[in-house]
């Protein structure tokens, strides 16, 4: 007989409850430096166990949103709670709040444990408190063996280990973390991103990162808020934002995405007129109730590359574009393929390769159809 495995973290969604209190809440808050404004009127609730991103390009106010749940700076307006007490006035030593930096800002003539226990030391805890901590926390982030080693004598995730437990050794109800991977490679960076998944779920602890890496959002956060301009444009499940995004800003800050602008009828399966010829089909998205001037967003590995259009019978019939191969990027495990439409969009397609030997595949200047069903296209406001 089959064993089936259950994921509890698949039942995991406090922010769909609405008799769940939330552990943070921002309440119109606004940060404003002279005449700039950082954070602007905001309101989100933030649940206790979440592993929650703020994702964003660079000055969106995303880390100046992380700096005043730390204490580092105060709202110009509003209130933040953080487990139903007001922090606004409370200063950073007072909280139950510890951040981790992306230099990780390790003491270098300290060892592994001596670094984990400096914080443990500050706040005058007895020796074997100290200790029983310490020790805790190099099993946690599996550094045991590393103890007595200086900074410099570890490779950078092992420093961004000893960072994670030294923020962890005072269990803090909220960890904060800026940018904490930024500086590892690629490779390492991806394993460490489901290590801090692993030690975020067997702690309990509710983690906040802030990151401008989509990859990095989606992989480990339960939810992220999507900034810009210091407003959370849309707080949702990873797989929300990517399938769902409610705008066009969304959409194209996570993931590729091939954007058509038109005209929609209004049918409850609507048929969408493009502004370069020829009609589509897609879904209403959340915030596209009416019809008129909308824009179909799909992803490129929704769709499908032909030398033909696709039959009467197939579901992509609805939605077959014809144009010509411009641009080809081999990535080992798919190929992308730009493909200008003969009004002049170009949209993209990815297919995967799953076998070293193929029968057709495109090449430039082929003439090809882009095709995909109806229910692969949302439609999005601006």
């Amino acid at each position: 007989m089959a064993q089936s495995f259950h994921n509890p973290a698949q039942d995991f969604a406090p922010w769909a409850d609405p008799q769940a209190k939330p552990l943070i809440s921002f309440r119109g808050v606004t940060k404003r430096f002279g005449d700039f404004t950082a954070v602007d009127d905001l309101s989100l609730d933030i649940y206790e166990r979440e592993f929650f991103a703020l994702l964003g390009p660079s000055g969106c106010g995303k880390t100046t949103l992380m700096r005043m749940l730390a204490g580092f700076e105060q709202p110009s307006e509003g209130t933040i709670t953080l487990g139903g007490e007001v922090l606004d006035r409370q200063p950073p030593n007072a909280r139950p709040v510890n951040m981790m930096f992306q230099s990780y800002a390790l003491f270098p003539h300290l060892s592994v444990a001596q670094n984990i226990a400096f914080g443990l030391k500050r706040d005058r805890l007895d020796t074997a408190e100290i200790a029983a901590r310490t020790d805790e926390m190099l099993r946690l982030v599996q550094l045991t063996e590393f103890a007595k080693r200086k900074p410099d004598q570890l490779s950078g995730g092992q420093r961004q280990r000893v960072a994670l437990a030294r923020a962890l050794a005072k269990r803090p109800k909220l960890l904060l973390l800026d940018e904490p991977l930024g500086a590892l490679d690629k490779k390492l960076r991806q394993q460490t991103q489901f290590e801090l998944m692993e030690i975020q779920e067997r702690t309990g602890c509710t983690f906040m990162i802030v990151t401008h890496d989509q990859e990095e959002a989606m992989t480990v956060a339960s939810r992220i808020a999507v900034m810009d301009k210091g407003k959370v444009v849309q707080a949702a499940t990873p797989g929300e934002i990517y399938e769902a995004p409610i705008n066009t800003y969304v959409a194209g800050f996570v993931g590729e995405v091939n954007m058509l602008k038109g005209i929609a009828d209004g049918a409850p399966e609507p048929v969408v007129a493009l502004e370069g010829g020829g009609a589509v089909r897609a879904l209403w998205g959340a915030t596209v109730p009416q019809k008129g001037p909308v824009t179909l967003v799909v992803r490129p590995e929704k769709c499908s590359i032909s030398q033909t259009a696709p039959g009467p019978d197939s579901p992509e019939r609805v939605n077959a574009l014809d144009g010509t191969v411009i641009d080809i990027a081999y990535s080992g495990n798919l190929t992308t393929y730009h493909v200008r439409l003969d009004a002049g969009e170009v949209l993209m397609v990815q297919a995967m390769n799953r076998a070293r030997a193929q029968g057709w595949a495109p090449t430039w200047e082929d003439r090809v159809w882009i095709s995909w069903p109806a229910q692969a296209g949302v439609l999005v406001r601006d």
